[in-house]
């Protein structure tokens, strides 16, 4: 499979579900004057080949996509159904009249079924009085290909709920999760970039930790590890002056290249 150059991943969104600052909240990290420690809902963008996908439409998108300056968006992927998620998925409309085309969405049948649930206008519904998003379903079963690049959805455990990460050739993006079962571990040897989760130090249900983060990354030994989908409990200076100097803190706004062959 010919994969058409380098891969640049933006990082949308490196917040937890209700973003930084917190509604709310006057706590030293909301109230932060550090750029970085302002945080949208989590999402990434991968740019190849003239091609540009989204992995989840956050309740952020709009804000997001216009501060990356985004003129043409190709696909969007879903790692699951929570809001902070896709309850952005309506704001694709404006690419869909630039582009004059359907966007093709990816998701497990589970994801799938909430995703039209939540926006029934999209899906069920004939007489229209205004635009829709225009889209294309695909259910996930197992690795896919878009536009060259192979997508490997890695099974992820979210508390009580399973859900996906992805692998795109020597990068994975993992955020939600709570445990990473042993057969996924697997299929994560051999990463240049990997992202995943560590909301906070604290212990948490349904998200891994700041310092179980640190064990999953020596245990795969990627070259190189960025954490997101990340609370106002963490400092980004502070949390990230104490990580190993392969470890770094995504924040918004984060362009990373990856050179590979995909």
């Amino acid at each position: 499979m010919g994969v058409p150059g380098p891969l640049k991943i933006t990082v949308l969104g490196s917040g937890t579900s209700v973003g930084v600052p917190t509604p709310g909240c006057h706590c030293s990290v909301c109230r932060s004057s550090d750029p970085r420690d302002n945080r949208l809902r989590p999402s990434v963008l991968l740019a190849y080949g003239g091609y540009n996908v989204v992995i989840d439409t956050t309740p952020d998108f709009r804000t997001q996509v216009l501060r990356a300056k985004l003129d043409r968006l190709d696909a969007v992927v879903f790692t699951h159904a929570h809001a902070d998620h896709m309850m952005g998925l309506d704001d694709v409309r404006p690419f869909n009249f630039r582009q004059g085309a359907h966007i093709p969405i990816f998701a497990d049948a589970e994801t799938l079924t909430a995703i039209q649930r939540c926006f029934p206008y999209i899906f069920h519904c004939e007489a229209r009085q205004s635009s829709v998003p225009q889209l294309e379903t695909h259910t996930l079963d197992g690795p896919f290909e878009l536009f060259g690049r192979e997508f490997v959805p890695i099974r992820l455990l979210h508390g009580r709920s399973s859900i996906f990460g992805f692998r795109f050739g020597s990068a994975a993006y993992l955020t939600d999760h709570s445990d990473i079962p042993t057969e996924s571990m697997e299929q994560l040897r051999g990463l240049d970039v990997l992202f995943l989760d560590a909301l906070r130090h604290k212990p948490h249900p349904t998200h891994s930790t700041v310092e179980r983060s640190i064990r999953t990354v020596e245990q795969l030994a990627p070259r190189r590890a960025f954490f997101t989908h990340i609370s106002h409990d963490l400092s980004h200076d502070e949390t990230e002056s104490a990580l190993p100097p392969h470890i770094r803190l995504a924040y918004d706004g984060l362009e990373i290249t990856v050179e590979d062959a995909g």
